[in-house]
């Protein structure tokens, strides 16, 4: 038996990362009754990182750290300066993770968040391997994990399957390169919520669960059992986080590029503490609480 940490986003309390949002936050993830606090990094110009951190270590919370990149700041565009430039937001952002106490930076780390209007070319594909292999090498320096989250076709040209996340890794080429699953864009892009988890096996380092529409877990019609039974087999003991976004909480740039138009719910606590016994049903009837 195993307890997986259950986390929850930032996002589903507050729409940026200003101190009193980041208060809220913490607050509101300590009194839900969560471990662990996701920050979205979109809006990290405007994060207090050391007030963070205390607040966090005084509440007791793990952190973990996620980002996608911009299509002026791509790690994966064949434009040299356009690389660049994302090469700096993944390092700004690694070294802002473990300043807040983090240990895992996450996400769609490899290519913009949006939709592309062309396959991914070799020369881009060259770039994300040889910026990740040293963003992968300074993480290691500092005890940090990196996640290759995998995500849906319509927010990446890059990763959208597990097996092609694994494939990645593996051209990375470090130990500290894991994969990261979301129920949400597996429901679009996998055939089911076995085999990808069976696939990845012990690589798995990190897992977000969200509706297929993002709102309120089992009010959709996701498989979740099988999912919980398919982590339970590959004994995974990592981060559980929930993520839901709704267009009364979410920022407006953010909400924009994930495409949240709908207000699904506008009481984030209630939502929640749902989604926390959710989980814990679900992992307890799966042998793994």
């Amino acid at each position: 038996m195993s307890t997986n940490p259950l986390g929850v986003h930032a996002l589903v309390w507050v729409g940026d990362t200003s101190p009193e949002s980041v208060s809220t936050a913490v607050r509101q993830t300590k009194a839900a009754g969560y471990d662990l606090l996701e920050f979205s990094l979109h809006d990290s110009i405007n994060l207090d990182v050391d007030a963070a951190a205390k607040e966090l270590a005084d509440a007791g919370l793990s952190v973990a750290c996620s980002r996608g990149l911009a299509f002026d700041a791509d790690v994966s565009s064949d434009d040299p300066a356009v690389v660049e430039r994302g090469e700096g937001l993944l390092h700004e952002s690694l070294v802002l993770t473990h300043k807040l106490g983090g240990t895992h930076l996450t996400g769609a780390l490899y290519s913009a968040l949006g939709k592309y209007p062309a396959p991914l070319s070799t020369a881009g594909r060259a770039n994300v391997v040889r910026v990740l292999q040293g963003l992968a090498a300074e993480a290691a320096g500092l005890g940090m994990t990196l996640g290759l989250e995998v995500c849906n076709r319509y927010e990446t040209n890059v990763v959208n399957t597990a097996a092609q996340a694994l494939r990645l890794a593996d051209d990375i080429g470090a130990d500290n390169v894991t994969i990261h699953l979301d129920t949400y864009h597996m429901n679009i892009e996998e055939d089911d919520f076995v085999r990808p988890v069976k696939l990845v096996g012990d690589r798995l380092g990190y897992v977000h669960i969200g509706e297929n529409h993002r709102g309120y877990l089992g009010s959709g019609h996701l498989a979740f059992a099988s999912f919980w039974h398919a982590l339970a087999d590959v004994e995974y003991t990592g981060p559980i986080t929930f993520e839901s976004f709704s267009s009364s909480v979410v920022a407006r740039g953010l909400s924009n590029d994930l495409a949240v138009w709908r207000d699904l719910w506008d009481d984030g606590f209630d939502l929640a503490t749902h989604a926390r016994a959710f989980m814990e049903n679900g992992l307890a009837a799966a042998g793994r609480r």
